[in-house]
């Protein structure tokens, strides 16, 4: 697929997305959630790529909001299939991608710009950040998983605070409450990110994988976390990187992970 919406180019086996639309604050429409949903499914399918890295393009937002525009006038029908086809194609698959996904989040993360990140795997933002859910001042509730994910996040009572004010809080905010891992300055946003990653990359990827789905596994009230996690675990045991491990361990040396 060509993009039109986003930037995406693979470097050191890191996916860098930027969703490039700048003048609109980088708003998600139906295009750009098209383009997402082709770069996650590239990221999961392609072994090259060990970790993603998504922002916004410019100074001034990671993602300000969804387009409303688009579906202004939608039906009860088309705001389900709204949300319903959003939550499968881009945001669940996101956090069900088996590669780390780290959302740097340079700017405003509104509404449906918060949910993207809180979908990503680890959130780093910049200290000009400022993040909120405000759909209720549009006669909405955050559809895209922002109920969930925030309450999972954040517990609760923050969550309730937060969507039913609508209120924005600063990046020092949403790390002290635990919306995200860390506050970089600006400047030093893509680089925290890529320290991070370049990180996860010196792991095995099948072990991380694993600990991907485990973990997301202790919130899914359909699955056993603890099942999720015997199963993952003994699969590692029939991984060439288990035994690269260890071996490399015993020898006192750095492991060579290829991801078998």
């Amino acid at each position: 697929m060509t993009y039109q919406q986003i930037l995406s180019e693979v470097k050191e086996n890191i996916l860098y997305i930027t969703i490039n639309r700048a003048q609109k604050l980088n708003a998600l429409n139906k295009e750009v959630l098209v383009e997402l949903a082709d770069a996650i499914r590239f990221a999961t399918n392609e072994e090259d790529v060990r970790g993603v890295l998504i922002t916004g393009a410019g100074e001034k937002a990671f993602v300000a909001g969804a387009d409303i525009s688009e579906f202004q006038n939608y039906t009860l029908a088309e705001g389900k299939e709204l949300a319903r086809t959003g939550h499968q194609n881009v945001f669940d698959a996101i956090e069900n991608c088996p590669k780390p996904i780290v959302a740097a989040i340079n700017g405003f993360a509104l509404g449906g710009g918060l949910e993207l990140a809180m979908a990503c795997h680890i959130r780093i933002a910049s200290d000009n950040a400022k993040l909120g859910l405000p759909e209720v001042t549009l006669g909405l509730i955050p559809g895209y998983g922002g109920t969930q994910r925030l309450t999972q996040l954040i517990g609760k009572g923050r969550a309730i605070e937060m969507i039913t004010t609508a209120d924005m809080i600063t990046a020092e905010k949403a790390a002290t409450i635990g919306l995200v891992n860390e506050v970089v300055p600006q400047a030093e946003l893509l680089a925290k990110a890529e320290e991070i990653l370049n990180k996860i990359k010196q792991r095995a990827p099948l072990a991380v994988a694993s600990a991907i789905k485990a973990i997301n596994a202790s919130l899914n009230k359909e699955l056993n976390g603890f099942e999720t996690e015997i199963e993952e675990f003994g699969n590692c045991f029939q991984t060439a990187d288990f035994k690269e491990g260890v071996t490399a361990f015993l020898e006192k040396r750095k492991a060579v992970f290829i991801g078998k």
